[in-house]
C-alpha cells in the first residue's frame, strides 16, 4: 500500500480546447523552451561581445530549421508508425503537434538554418553555438514536460516507488487507448513505467548547470562549449534509451538512438580535443553592424571635413559668435603689416616686430655695430679738437674749413640717425648690414 501510494500519475489529458482551438501541453512547452533559449543565449551573447537582439534574428531561421529537421529525424526512426502495416498516414506525418521532436535532426538542421544567418551578419557560428548552448539544453528540458502531458517518452514497467502511472485516455470518438493524445483519462491505470522523461530531464538540468560553472571558470570558446553540451547529453541520453521499451527502430536489436548518441558523443569530444583554446576576439562577434552611438570618424575623415568648410563659416564659428568683427580683423591685420614710408610710427612698429623675429644669436652682432657707432662719434671729436690748436695763424682759415667741413659731418650723422637706409648704401663694407644697423641705431637711441 505504501508503495502504491508512492507512484504519480500522470496528468489527466494533454490537450484544451478554446471552442475549436485545440490548446495542447506539448506545444506550450516547446515554446516556453525556445523562449526561455533565445533569452539566455541573447544576454550570454552580449556578455561575450555581440549585439544584443542579434540571437532573435538568427533564431527566424534556426528554429523553423530545428522544427522541420526534428519531425524529418522522427519519421525517419519511427517510420513503420505512419507508413508500416497499418501505419497512421502521411497526414499524420505532418501533425507535429502531435508530438515526435527527434532532438538530433533538430540540432542538425537547425544548425544549417543558424549557419545561414551567421553568414548572412558575417558572425561566427561557433561562437554562437557557444552562447546558446546552455539554453538549448533547458529548453530540452522543460519540452520533456510535454512529454509527460501526452503520456510518452516512458520506460520499462516497474515496482519502483517513483514509477509513472499510465491511464487509459478516451478520446471525442469514444476509442480508449492510453496512448491517445486528444483523450481524457478514464481513471483506471494502465500500467506502472520507468519516467524516463524526468530522468532526462532531472540530466537536463544538471547539464545546463555545469556549462554555466565550465563557461565561467574555463573561459570555452570556438565552439567547445556547445561541443561540450553535444557530449553530455549523449551521455544521459545513452542511459535513457537503454530503459525505453516504447516502438522504435532496431538495429541488431538495439535501438538506433544509442548509436546516434555514440557516434555523436565521440565526434564532439574530438572537436573538444581538436578545437582552438581561449575565446574569439569580443570585437569579430559584432558582425558587420556598426553602433552608431560608438561610431567615431576617422582622423582623415575628419581632416577633410575640416579643410572642406568656407572660411566665412570657420570665421562666423567663432567662440564670441561675431563673425562679422573677426572677419573685419583679418582683413585688417595684412593692411597693418605693410609700413608706409612717410609715417615713423608703422616704420617702427615693423622695426621692433622684425627685431623681435631676430635669432638671439645676433645679438652680440647688434651690439658691436652699436659701439662702432659711437667710437667713430668719438674720433670725430677728437679731429676736432687737433685741428683747433695746430696754427694760431691760419685759424681763421682753418676755422673756415672746419665750419664747412663740421656741417658736413653732422649733417652726415643726422642723415644716419634720421635715414639708415640712405646711409647703409654710402658706408664701407665693413660696415654691418642696413637691418641690424638700423635696428641697432634704433635700439641705441631708446636706450639713451
Amino acid at each position: 500500500m505504501t508503495r502504491l501510494l508512492a507512484y504519480f500519475p500522470s496528468p489527466p489529458q494533454g490537450v484544451w480546447h478554446l471552442g475549436p482551438l485545440p490548446i495542447r501541453a506539448y506545444a506550450l512547452f516547446i515554446i516556453a523552451g525556445i523562449v526561455a533559449c533565445l533569452v539566455i543565449g541573447d544576454r550570454r551573447w552580449e556578455a561575450r561581445g555581440g549585439r544584443r537582439g542579434v540571437i532573435y534574428d538568427i533564431a527566424l531561421w534556426a528554429v523553423p530549421f530545428g522544427l522541420v529537421g526534428g519531425r524529418l529525424y522522427h519519421l525517419a526512426t519511427d517510420w513503420r508508425t505512419y507508413w508500416g502495416p497499418g501505419g497512421a498516414g502521411f497526414g499524420a506525418a505532418l501533425r507535429v503537434w502531435d508530438g515526435g521532436l527527434g532532438i538530433w535532426g533538430a540540432i542538425a538542421l537547425g544548425g544549417v538554418g543558424a549557419w545561414i544567418a551567421c553568414r548572412r551578419r558575417e558572425i561566427p557560428l561557433p561562437a554562437f553555438g557557444d552562447a546558446i548552448a546552455p539554453g538549448i539544453v533547458l529548453a530540452q528540458a522543460i519540452g520533456r514536460l510535454g512529454n509527460y502531458f501526452n503520456q510518452e517518452l516512458y520506460g520499462r514497467e516497474t515496482t519502483l516507488p517513483w514509477g509513472l502511472e499510465i491511464f487509459y485516455r478516451r478520446d471525442p470518438s469514444g476509442y480508449v487507448d492510453p496512448h491517445s493524445l486528444d483523450g481524457v483519462s478514464t481513471g483506471q491505470v494502465a500500467f506502472v513505467v520507468q519516467p524516463t522523461f524526468l530522468y532526462e530531464l532531472i540530466w537536463n538540468v544538471l547539464v545546463f548547470a555545469a556549462l554555466i560553472y565550465v563557461d565561467r571558470r574555463f573561459k570555452l570558446g570556438h565552439g567547445r562549449l556547445f561541443a561540450l553540451y553535444v557530449a553530455a547529453y549523449c551521455v544521459g541520453r545513452f542511459g535513457v534509451e537503454l530503459l525505453r521499451n516504447d516502438t522504435a527502430t532496431l538495429i541488431a536489436g538495439i535501438r538506433i538512438n544509442v548509436f546516434t548518441s555514440t557516434f555523436v558523443f565521440i565526434g564532439a569530444v574530438v572537436y573538444i580535443m581538436s578545437a582552438p583554446k581561449g575565446r574569439e576576439d569580443p570585437e569579430s562577434l559584432r558582425g558587420r553592424y556598426v553602433d552608431e552611438d560608438s561610431y567615431v570618424p576617422e582622423p582623415a575623415t575628419a581632416a577633410t571635413t575640416v579643410s572642406a568648410t568656407p572660411a566665412s563659416e570657420v570665421v562666423s564659428a567663432g567662440p564670441d559668435g561675431d563673425g562679422a568683427e573677426s572677419a573685419e580683423a583679418e582683413a585688417e591685420e595684412p593692411e597693418a603689416d605693410e609700413p608706409e614710408a612717410d609715417e615713423p610710427e608703422t616704420a617702427e612698429t615693423a622695426e621692433a616686430a622684425e627685431a623681435a623675429e631676430t635669432d638671439e644669436a645676433d645679438e652680440p652682432e647688434v651690439a658691436d655695430a652699436e659701439a662702432a657707432v659711437a667710437d667713430e662719434a668719438d674720433e670725430a671729436d677728437e679731429d676736432k679738437a687737433d685741428q683747433a690748436g695746430e696754427d694760431e695763424a691760419t685759424e681763421a682759415a682753418e676755422d673756415g674749413e672746419a665750419e664747412a667741413e663740421e656741417p658736413d659731418g653732422e649733417e652726415q650723422q643726422g642723415v644716419e640717425l634720421t635715414a639708415p637706409t640712405a646711409t647703409a648704401d654710402t658706408t664701407s663694407p665693413d660696415a654691418p648690414e642696413p637691418s641690424r644697423r638700423r635696428m641697432g641705431f634704433r635700439l641705441g637711441r631708446r636706450g639713451r
